[in-house]
C-alpha cells in the first residue's frame, strides 16, 4: 500500500448533513497549515440523508478527500475500524464529524506525537452543552470501567487520539465483532500522553448517542475488557445462597423453641422474588459473555462497502493480516 501521506485523518459520518461542509473546511485550514501531506478520510456508515453526496462532491474537487461508503449503518466504533484498515498516513488523526472535538486541536497533538509519543489522547476538561445526567453517567462509566479492567483506560477521553503508524498495524490484527476502540488503543500499548481541551457543544444535527446506544457502548466497554462481572454474580449467587441459609436456620429456630413468630407468605414471596430476580441477572450477563462468544464464531466481515474507488491496495494487505491471524 502506498504510504505517500504524512497525516490521515479519520472521519465517521452518519447523517451529518447538517455539519459536515463546516467540518471539511475547518479540517482542511488546519491540515493545510501544517505544510505536510495530508488525506480527510470520510466513512460513510450508511447515512441516509445527503451525507455521502456532499463529501463525493469534496473529493471530485479535492485530491485529499477519499470516502469509504458502507452499503449499510454498521456502527461508530466498526466506522472508525474501517478508516484505520484503508489509512496511509505515517499518524492517523480519529475525529468525529461533529466539531464538538475541535480540529484546531491536531497540531498539538502533531508535536506530541513528533516529540516520540505513539499514542496522544484528547482529555476533556469540561464538556460544554451537556446535561448533568449525561455529564455524571459518562463520568460514572469512565471510573466504573477502570475499576472493573486492568487495562489502563484513561479518564474522561473518547475516540479524539493520534495514533502511531505502528499503533494502526497493531490495531489492524485486532479483529474482535464488538470493538471498543478507546480499549483496544490501550490495550495494544505503546507510549502514550494526553493533551487536554473543552469540548464544544455540537456544531449543528442531533446526537447518534442516545440513552440507548449509550448503554450498548458502555456494556461494549465493561464486557470486552473484564471478567469480573461474571465473577461478581457468582459472589453474589453465594451471598444470597448464605443468607437463605441464616434464614432457613432462623425460621427452624423459631417453630421447635414456639417463640411465636409464624411463618408467612409475605416473608416467603418476598425471599423468592429476590432469588428469581438473582438468577435472571446472573443469566443475563452469563448471555452477554455468550451472545459475544457467538458473534465471534459467526466470523462475519466487520462491515461491507458499498463503493470501492482507491482501496485495492489497502485490501490486500488487510487480506495479508487475515491469513497471519
Amino acid at each position: 500500500m502506498k504510504r505517500n501521506v504524512r497525516y490521515t485523518i479519520i472521519i465517521p459520518v452518519y447523517n451529518e448533513e447538517a455539519v459536515v461542509e463546516e467540518t471539511y473546511r475547518r479540517l482542511t485550514r488546519v491540515m493545510e497549515a501544517t505544510g505536510e501531506p495530508y488525506e480527510l478520510l470520510f466513512v460513510n456508515d450508511g447515512s441516509r440523508d445527503r451525507t455521502a453526496e456532499l463529501i463525493e462532491s469534496f473529493a471530485g474537487s479535492d485530491k485529499c478527500v477519499r470516502l469509504l461508503d458502507f452499503s449499510r449503518n454498521f456502527g461508530h466504533q466498526i466506522a472508525i475500524t474501517a478508516g484505520m484498515d484503508y489509512a496511509r498516513g505515517d499518524a492517523v488523526v480519529i475525529i468525529d464529524a461533529d466539531l464538538q472535538d475541535p480540529p484546531e486541536l491536531i497540531p498539538l497533538m502533531i508535536d506530541k506525537w513528533k516529540e516520540g509519543y505513539e499514542v496522544v489522547y484528547a482529555q476533556r476538561s469540561k464538556r460544554k452543552g451537556e446535561t448533568l445526567f449525561k455529564k455524571w453517567t459518562a463520568a460514572l462509566f469512565y471510573r466504573t470501567l477502570r475499576a472493573l479492567t486492568e487495562v489502563n483506560i484513561p479518564l474522561d477521553t473518547g475516540d479524539f487520539r493520534l495514533i502511531d503508524r505502528k499503533v494502526c498495524d497493531a490495531m489492524r490484527g485486532v479483529r474482535e465483532k464488538n470493538r471498543f476502540v478507546r480499549g483496544l488503543v490501550s490495550w495494544v500499548g505503546f507510549r502514550s500522553t494526553a493533551v487536554e481541551y473543552v469540548r464544544e457543544e455540537r456544531f449543528a444535527g442531533e446526537t447518534k448517542y442516545p440513552l440507548k446506544k449509550m448503554l450498548r457502548f458502555s456494556m461494549d466497554g465493561i464486557a470486552s475488557f473484564s471478567h469480573k462481572p461474571l465473577k461478581l454474580a457468582a459472589y453474589l449467587g453465594f451471598m444470597i445462597s448464605f443468607a437463605s441459609f441464616i434464614y432457613l436456620v432462623v425460621s427452624l429456630a423459631q417453630r421447635l423453641f414456639n417463640t411465636g413468630a409464624a411463618a408467612g407468605w409475605p416473608s416467603l414471596i418476598a425471599c423468592l422474588l429476590l432469588t428469581d430476580g438473582v438468577i435472571l441477572i446472573v443469566l443475563g450477563i452469563l448471555g452477554e459473555y455468550v451472545g459475544r462468544i457467538y458473534d465471534e464464531t459467526r466470523n462475519r466481515p466487520l462491515y461491507i462497502l458499498r463503493n470501492k474507488r482507491e482501496v485495492e491496495d489497502a485490501e490486500h494487505e488487510i487480506e495479508v493480516i487475515y491469513s497471519a491471524l
